[in-house]
C-alpha cells in the first residue's frame, strides 16, 4: 500500500524535485521490497557464478518498465544494468550500484568448514524469521541492498518523473574479496571485476552511489592487500623426529601468527583516521599434505589480508608488513618470505563532493537529524574502482539486523534484512537519484562549486 510522503523528506530540494520525490517516495512499500529481496535471494549467485541472477534481474527490470541489459563477462559471470532515460543529453547522469554475489554458496559441503553449521539464513531460500524481517543467503548484504536499488528505480518510473539526465542502475558480479574456487578458468572473479568491466564497457555516470551496509554516508574506503608469508623449515618424518634435525614450519607459523595478532592492532591504531580504521587478519594457513599428517612440510604459508588507508599505496603496505615480519622473524629465529599477491588501493571521493553532500542531505531529511559519519570502517567495496576511475562515489546503506536475545553474529547481519529499514533506505536512494538526474550538468557543476542551493 502506498503512503503519503512526509513533508520533511524533501527538505532542501527545489520545488520541482521535491514534488517528484514526494510522488515516487510514496510508491515505495514493504511488499514491493520483500518481493524483490525474495527473488534475489532465491537465485544462487556465488562469486564467479552470477549469470543466472543477472538474467533474472534483467527480467525483473523489464517487468517493471526499466530498460534492462545483460552484460556477460564469461560463461558463468555477468552484470545486469538498467536505465531510465533523461530528456537532456547534458543532464546529470547518476548510477545506483550494488554487487550481487555471495562469498558462501549455500552448499554445506563447501561452506561449513569455514562458516560452521548451516543455519537457515545461510541457505539460498528467503524466509521470514519474524514479523518485518526477511532472511536467507545475502538477504541484507548484498542482495537486499541490490533489491532496494531496483525498487527505487521502479518507484521513479511509476511516478512518471521527468528526468533531465539518465538514471542508471547496475548490479555487479564479483564484488566479494575472493578469487575463483577452482584452479581452472579465470582466477580474477572477485574484487570488483564486475564494476571494472561495467565502466570499461561504457556504462559511465557523472556520479555514483554504492549500496552497502552502514546506516550512514561514507565517501572513503580502505584498500585491500593480500600477502603470502612463506615460513621455512625442514622436511621430515614423524619416526625420524628424535633422530634428525627437527624444524617444523607449522610450529614456526603458529608463533608468527601469534606475533602478527599482536601487531595488527598497532598497525590499525597508527593508520586510523577520517572514517577508516584499517585492520589486518590471518585468514588461512597452508602446510603439509591433507592426505597424511605423518610428514613435516618444508614450508608453511600464512595468508594475510592487510587493509590500507586511502593514502597508502600497496607498495607502502608491503614495506610496512615486511618490516614487521622481519622484526618478528629475527626475534623468533625463523625464516619468512613475504610476497604480495593482491592489491586494490583505497580511495576518497571527499566530503565536499556533490554526491557526498547530496547523499548526506537525503540521509538527514529522511532521518530527521544531523548526519553522523562512521569513523572506523575497514570494509572495501566496488566504490573504490569507481573512484579510481574518476567517478565521485558515495556509499549508503542499511544497518545490520541484530538478533533478539543474543549478540548479532556475522552471518545473521549479512543475511537478514529489516523491511522497515529497507523502505527508508529505498526512499533515500530515490531522493539521491532525483537530486542529480533532475538537474542539468551546468546546475550540478554550479552546486559542486558551492554556488546556489
Amino acid at each position: 500500500m502506498s503512503e503519503t510522503a512526509h513533508p520533511s523528506w524533501g527538505a532542501g530540494l527545489p520545488d520541482r524535485i521535491r514534488d517528484a520525490f514526494d510522488q515516487a517516495a510514496a510508491l515505495v512499500t514493504q511488499d514491493q521490497i520483500a518481493s524483490l529481496v525474495t527473488e534475489f535471494v532465491n537465485v544462487p549467485s556465488p562469486t564467479g557464478r552470477e549469470l543466472p541472477l543477472a538474467e533474472r534481474i534483467v527480467q525483473l527490470m523489464d517487468e517493471r518498465g526499466v530498460e534492462g541489459h545483460l552484460m556477460r563477462i564469461d560463461d558463468d559471470q555477468a552484470n545486469a544494468w538498467g536505465r531510465l532515460r533523461g530528456s537532456n543529453r547534458n543532464g546529470g547522469r547518476v548510477m545506483l550500484y550494488a554487487p550481487i554475489d555471495t562469498v558462501t554458496t549455500g552448499d554445506a559441503a563447501y561452506d561449513s568448514p569455514v562458516v560452521g553449521p548451516m543455519t537457515t539464513d545461510l541457505k539460498t531460500k528467503a524466509y521470514p524469521p519474524r514479523d518485518g524481517l526477511l532472511a536467507g543467503l545475502g538477504a541484507s548484504n548484498p542482495k537486499g541492498h541490490a533489491a532496494c536499488i531496483l525498487a527505487a528505480a521502479e518507484a521513479i518510473r511509476r511516478a512518471d518523473v521527468h528526468l533531465e539526465g539518465d538514471l542508471l542502475i547496475a548490479f555487479g558480479a564479483g564484488g566479494m574479496p575472493a578469487n575463483a574456487r577452482s584452479a581452472g578458468g579465470r582466477r580474477n572473479v572477485g574484487h570488483g571485476v564486475g564494476a571494472s568491466f561495467l565502466i570499461e564497457q561504457g556504462v559511465w555516470p557523472d556520479v555514483a552511489v554504492i549500496a552497502k551496509p552502514g546506516w550512514a554516508v561514507t565517501w572513503e574506503e580502505v584498500g585491500v592487500t593480500w600477502f603470502n608469508l612463506t615460513v621455512h623449515g625442514t622436511h621430515s618424518y614423524v619416526a625420524a623426529r628424535h633422530r634428525l634435525p627437527y624444524d617444523n614450519p607449522i610450529r614456526s607459523a603458529a608463533r608468527l601468527v601469534e606475533a602478527l595478532e599482536e601487531w595488527f592492532p598497532q598497525y590499525s591504531a597508527a593508520h586510523a583516521g577520517g572514517g577508516t580504521a584499517p585492520q589486518g587478519v590471518v585468514g588461512g594457513i597452508d602446510g603439509g599434505w591433507d592426505r597424511t599428517p605423518s610428514f613435516v612440510p618444508a614450508t608453511t604459508v600464512v595468508r594475510v589480508d592487510l587493509r590500507t588507508p586511502p593514502a597508502m599505496t600497496p607498495v607502502m603496505a608491503e614495506r610496512e608488513l615486511r618490516t614487521a615480519v622481519e622484526r618478528i622473524a629475527a626475534q623468533l629465529d625463523i625464516r619468512v618470505d613475504v610476497e604480495m599477491v593482491l592489491s586494490i588501493p583505497g580511495a576518497d571521493t571527499g566530503e565536499d563532493s556533490w554526491i557526498s553532500r547530496s547523499s548526506v542531505a537525503a540521509w538527514e531529511a529522511l532521518e530527521g537529524r544531523a548526519h553522523e559519519p562512521e569513523r572506523s570502517l575497514s570494509g572495501m567495496t566496488d566504490a573504490n574502482l569507481f573512484r579510481r576511475a574518476g567517478i565521485p562515489t558515495a556509499r549508503v546503506g542499511m544497518p545490520k539486523v541484530v538478533e533478539h536475545d543474543r549478540e548479532v553474529g556475522f552471518e545473521y547481519g549479512m543475511n537478514c534484512v529489516d523491511l522497515d529499514d529497507a523502505v527508508r533506505f529505498t526512499r533515500k536512494l530515490v531522493r539521491i537519484a532525483l537530486d542529480t538526474a533532475m538537474r542539468t550538468g551546468v546546475e550540478i557543476r554550479s552546486l559542486s562549486n558551492g554556488d546556489g542551493g
